[in-house]
């Protein structure tokens, strides 16, 4: 890409899209293209194409979807599934059809099955079921990916996917019914501390292993893929070390300085017990994360109390 190239970051207000943003605009990307939620309604696909006629970006990075922790996917399955294919479907195919030179499109590592060889590699991508507690949010954004690959094959177009691991950092959503669980664990823990709640409850039995990624790491990411990478195949990214829950939950504990107890409730499902991806390939590129948990997780609590 060019310092002028005309980039359109969708819903840069977003975790991913405000560090992407941050990223370009530091870097020189002085001529991105940018709308809010009630400026583009990318549910609507007339509006969409529209915006693409009209603007005609250069690059596309599609970043915007419907996305929440294990609760929100469980409670609202046929929301996560039929947004995520409209916004998807909507951003790809009018990027198609206006000749846009690049997209990339992020997709998530909850793409692999439920009982996913560890770490999770590429060639393992559709080897068995989804992980029922988040089907509708994986389905969608399988789908997101193999239309890119399906364009790029019949159309000879340069459209790649990546597979981030779970993200956090500064700009996430707090909320407590629909975080995912760092962003949630660190609200539920400040508040129990401000009104010195003896216990926080936590879903699950702590055990699940998962890999966390830190959102500017992601952004810098992307920025390579944009200008370095060309293949078809989609890319794993992410640290590829993981925790589990219940020690990511105690480290929480300690930066927000809680000192109740730590209750798992075993009642609630874990979801995948061990999700960790195999970074190689992205690795091989050039490409490696840098940012510390523990760095990255104080980060995320400054910014919560920022707020």
């Amino acid at each position: 890409m060019n310092k002028n190239s005309k980039i359109y970051v969708a819903w840069h207000t977003g975790l991913v899209g405000g560090a992407i943003t941050k990223l370009l605009l530091a870097e020189g990307y002085d001529n991105l293209i940018l709308k809010t939620r009630k400026e583009l309604n990318l549910l609507d696909t007339q509006a969409v194409k529209d915006f693409y006629e009209t603007e005609k970006p250069d690059y596309v990075i599609v970043c915007a979807a419907r996305v929440g922790g294990i609760k929100a996917n469980m409670t609202y399955p046929a929301d996560f599934l039929y947004e995520n294919l409209q916004i998807q479907n909507n951003l790809i195919r009018s990027a198609h059809t206006s000749w846009v030179q690049k997209l990339l499109f992020l997709g998530s590592s909850c793409i692999y099955p439920r009982e996913c060889l560890q770490p999770m590699k590429e060639e393992y991508f559709m080897d068995g079921k989804c992980e029922p507690t988040n089907e509708g949010y994986a389905i969608a954004k399988i789908a997101g990916l193999k239309l890119c690959e399906y364009i790029s094959t019949q159309y000879n177009k340069r459209f790649i996917s990546c597979m981030p691991t779970n993200l956090y950092g500064p700009g996430d959503n707090f909320d407590p019914e629909h975080s995912h669980v760092i962003p949630g664990l660190i609200r539920r823990m400040h508040e129990a501390k401000s009104t010195q709640t003896p216990e926080v409850v936590i879903r699950g039995s702590g055990n699940s292993r998962r890999e966390f990624l830190y959102v500017d790491d992601l952004a810098q990411a992307c920025l390579w893929l944009m200008n370095n990478y060309e293949e078809i195949q989609f890319l794993n990214v992410g640290t590829g070390q993981d925790i589990s829950i219940k020690e990511l939950a105690s480290i929480i504990k300690d930066i927000v300085g809680y000192e109740g107890e730590l209750v798992f409730d075993t009642t609630k499902p874990d979801g995948m017990p061990k999700k960790l991806l195999d970074v190689s390939k992205i690795e091989a590129t050039g490409w490696k994360s840098s940012t510390d948990l523990l760095i990255g997780l104080q980060a995320s609590y400054e910014h919560f109390l920022s707020k």
